[in-house]
């Protein structure tokens, strides 16, 4: 497909739950700013539901970003996988094009691009909380960056192991390492990215990340997290959810649509979307 020759075309965001994403909000104001006339929906699809949705999806279908918990399932689907989806286990993207389903991951190079547009500072040890797919997207984007040594911060190590071994499977040979979240030591590394609740963000948590220069909040609703409130009060670097699914998001937008995205624009929607959510 080359651009805008087809209109009416449909696309939306996957997952359980869903109804948070902004990811409509950022795509349909792309499209209104590009001259689509495309639409772009949230569906609920629960865990084991993935194939069954696809089933039912017409010719018009374009693309599908899938967030929790479809990312991983989304592989057994896809009759095509790129390089970086394989290599993270995770697709976040699916391109729909004359019946091929080809799965990609741009949450790897989105966050790659979210933590340079925030910092430049050199990058060689990272702290992750929480060991799922976004964790092991974010942890090879850390790697392109220059990270060589990671520790999983996880309540179940077991659960985390897919991460574990995605990281491993660098071809950059880093040091991958899992500990306890519940730990009381004091982080000590050049980031820290949190993908866990706020709700597991407590007091002693947060505390014990005061020391780290840079803090990756993977999340952006609510916000912000208590992590992120504590990197903003101290003036550390604070890279955001929202700079994630901007980045992650642009990319998508341009394999479904073939055209450059809009950046400035899906940022800015993504914003007051925010700021209508959480009121001053």
């Amino acid at each position: 497909m080359s651009g805008v020759e087809v209109s009416g075309r449909r696309c939306g965001v996957v997952g359980d739950p869903v109804a948070h994403s902004l990811s409509p909000v950022l795509h349909r104001a792309a499209y209104a700013a590009l001259g689509l006339e495309w639409t772009y929906d949230a569906h609920r699809v629960p865990a084991g539901g993935l194939a069954s949705f696809l089933a039912g999806l017409g010719p018009e279908w374009r693309g599908l970003s899938l967030t929790m918990p479809l990312k991983r399932e989304a592989l057994a689907v896809a009759d095509q996988v790129t390089d970086r989806a394989r290599l993270a286990g995770a697709v976040n993207t699916l391109v729909l094009d004359g019946g091929s389903r080809v799965g990609d991951n741009t949450d790897l190079p989105g966050a790659v691009a979210a933590i340079r547009e925030r910092t430049t500072l050199p990058l060689a040890s990272a702290v992750v909380l929480g060991g799922g797919a976004t964790a092991t997207s974010i942890g090879l984007a850390l790697v392109e960056l220059g990270v060589t040594s990671i520790e999983l911060l996880v309540r179940d190590a077991s659960r985390a192991q897919e991460t574990v071994d995605a990281l491993r499977s660098h071809p950059a040979g880093i040091d991958v390492r899992t500990g306890a979240l519940e730990a009381t030591a004091a982080l000590d590394a050049d980031v820290v990215v949190s993908t866990i609740p706020a709700a597991a963000q407590t007091d002693d948590l947060v505390a014990r990340t005061a020391d780290v220069p840079v803090v990756f909040e993977a999340l952006y609703d609510p916000w912000p997290t208590p992590l992120a409130a504590a990197a903003q009060a101290s003036g550390r670097t604070l890279v955001g959810g929202l700079d994630l699914l901007v980045h992650q998001a642009a990319l998508q937008l341009e394999l479904f649509t073939g055209l450059p995205a809009p950046l400035d624009t899906m940022r800015d929607s993504g914003e007051h979307a925010l700021a209508a959510r959480n009121p001053a």
